[in-house]
């Protein structure tokens, strides 16, 4: 995989929403904002008692064997961990000369972070295959840890071959010559990464390396390098930031950390060095072991795994990042944002709440553990936890917004207003990156059945992101819907499928509008194209029912209306359906002339 270091910044879970304009046309999808960049507010001096939002589902393992494996094979292809690590072991203890079942066993634990069953199994699995890459790399941690540099260095330089095999041992034998206090050495190592896709790696870890042992010029050079060439990495820019503050260059470290604000407004890491200079404080380097120099080489390879997509190795390089480092709070918000992302959100919860309370990052983990819960389904609890964080930490736009998500995924939606509009008054980021907070008070005021104020967030949010496909999607769909502005509607729609032209709300938005314009032939093509895309949705399905019996095709309108009514649409919905596909469309329900041509005013 190609190891670009380059962390996460902002993820934004942003999906196609239908509007509601057909008297509840259907409910939105819950649409949040995620950001790890939670603002930085001091924790009050009796912080508040942390509820235990720990939702872990026992499971047993069986007396089967072969059932333990197959319940291992799911667990492991659907990236539960916990489950994988324990059945993979009850499978293991009956058949343990099984080499393929023990190197799976291995990679499950390693995974898990269970670190000592790990050691072990991967002492058992060299001794079968000396040339396993993983079981090196895993004891050669453990060697580190335990500061035995040589022993660990002697681990990383077997096993495999490769880029992504000689970026990992090059970078960890560097970080073991440090351990030696053999500063040049370790910088000549360094050295040997020549490729142009590691240059970003080879200057950070020398930068850090030459920090380590005092040699200030190689260290200045390298983090100039490394920071010309990404000044939007956090981890890059705090460290070199507590560099500069170190070394005399506090207005420097000054206008680093400012600048990356302007990139990622409010991150708590960049609030509290910059708070910490305010107020004459020194800043500690990032990296003050050679234990933690190797979690560092980790991290980096375990985030770029994860942006990726290689989820396996991201696991495994943050667990044996975290095994180094658990201080590390950013490597374990990345953890838990990966377990989030495949949707294993039980653990994602544990791993969040992991984080000190003494972390800035504590506020974010919190965050993101409410919203966890609302994906759970648990929006009591999600909803007390945000409402203590607001409580405590009132101008929190982060916690406001997510608020707002939770109280219009709940149908709330004057309150999912309210906490939009407070968010949008405490932000600080720059305005044009404010554009889905007004997509989203937007859609809660549309589904309001307040048009007006949600026309005007919607057309405020394209003035700060013009040709935004979501807004787009949403205002000329509601537009089409109503009869109005049909004129341009259509080439924002037009538009925004060729933005995202896969997906399946978007394209059936642009078929609803030909349906509405009576372009029934083009409504069909679209429409059969959405329904591909997004097969189990009834709204959908529905559409390219009502096209096809336009254009004569009667009985395959019926499939579809029967299709639309089997997949538990909205209440409101299927008494429409149940009627279509009773009486089919008469002409009573053909879109009148009038909704073909553009109001003159309105909206």
């Amino acid at each position: 995989m190609s190891m670009k270091f380059k962390i996460v910044l902002e993820n934004q879970r942003l999906s196609s929403p239908r509007p509601a304009s057909r008297a509840g046309l259907r409910a939105a999808a819950l649409l949040c904002v995620s950001s790890i960049a939670a603002s930085l507010v001091s924790m009050p001096a009796a912080a508040r008692e942390h509820e235990n939002f720990s939702v872990a589902t026992p499971f047993e393992v069986g007396d089967s064997p072969a059932g333990n494996y197959l319940a291992a094979l799911i667990a492991g292809d659907d990236r539960d961990t916990g489950a994988a690590a324990t059945f993979f072991g009850e499978a293991l203890r009956f058949d343990p000369h099984n080499q393929q079942l023990l190197e799976r066993t291995f990679v499950a634990a390693v995974s898990n972070g269970n670190m000592q069953e790990a050691f072990g199994l991967a002492e058992r699995l060299l001794a079968r295959d000396p040339h396993n890459t993983l079981a090196h790399l895993a004891i050669g941690v453990r060697a580190v840890k335990a500061r035995r540099y040589s022993a660990a260095r002697a681990q990383f330089t077997r096993g495999g071959v490769g880029q992504e095999h000689d970026l990992t041992a090059t970078l960890l034998s560097a970080w073991t010559y440090a351990g030696n206090r053999d500063y040049r050495k370790a910088l000549d190592v360094l050295d040997k990464l020549n490729d142009p896709g590691f240059a970003i790696f080879r200057e950070y870890h020398k930068a850090l390396i030459a920090d380590l042992g005092n040699n200030v010029p190689v260290a200045t050079r390298a983090f100039k390098a490394a920071y010309k060439t990404d000044k939007n990495t956090l981890r890059l820019v705090d460290a070199y930031g507590r560099f500069l503050c170190r070394h005399g260059k506090k207005d420097e470290a000054i206008k680093v950390y400012q600048a990356f604000d302007q990139i990622l407004p409010n991150h708590p890491t960049v609030e509290a060095a910059l708070k910490a200079l305010n107020d004459g404080k020194r800043l500690e380097p990032i990296v003050r072991t050679p234990e933690q120099g190797a979690a560092e080489v980790l991290y980096g390879l375990g985030a770029a795994g994860g942006r990726q997509g290689d989820d396996l190795a991201a696991l495994i390089y943050l667990r044996l990042s975290l095994y180094l480092d658990p201080n590390n709070s950013l490597a374990t918000l990345t953890l838990g944002d990966l377990y989030e992302r495949l949707k294993q959100l039980e653990t994602a919860i544990d791993i969040y709440q992991s984080v000190p309370d003494s972390d800035p990052l504590r506020l974010t983990a919190d965050i993101e553990t409410a919203e966890v819960l609302a994906k759970l389904g648990q929006t009591d609890k999600a909803a007390r936890a945000l409402g203590d964080i607001i409580t405590d930490h009132p101008d929190n736009e982060d916690a406001l917004t997510a608020l707002g998500n939770l109280e219009r995924a709940q149908k709330h939606y004057p309150e999912a207003i309210d906490a939009y509009t407070k968010a949008i008054a405490h932000s600080k980021k720059p305005e044009k990156a404010n554009w889905p907070l007004y997509y989203f008070r937007g859609i809660a005021y549309e589904r309001n059945k307040e048009w007006p104020p949600a026309e005007a967030d919607f057309q405020h949010a394209l003035k700060l992101n013009p040709d935004q496909p979501l807004v787009l999607n949403y205002l000329a769909f509601s537009w089409v819907d109503k009869g109005i502005h049909l004129k341009e509607a259509l080439p924002m729609l037009k538009l925004a499928v060729e933005l995202r032209p896969t997906d399946g709300y978007i394209v059936d938005s642009l078929g609803w509008a030909d349906y509405k314009l009576g372009h029934y032939d083009d409504a069909v093509k679209e429409l059969e194209r959405a329904v591909d895309l997004k097969p189990a949705d009834p709204v959908i399905n529905e559409h390219l029912g009502d096209a096809y019996w336009r254009v004569g095709r009667k009985l395959e309108a019926h499939f579809q209306w029967n299709h639309a009514r089997d997949m538990k649409p909205d209440a409101e919905e299927l008494p429409k359906i149940l009627q279509k596909i009773a009486h089919g469309l008469d002409s009573a329900n053909k879109p009148a002339a009038a909704e073909a041509a553009p109001a003159k005013s309105g909206g």
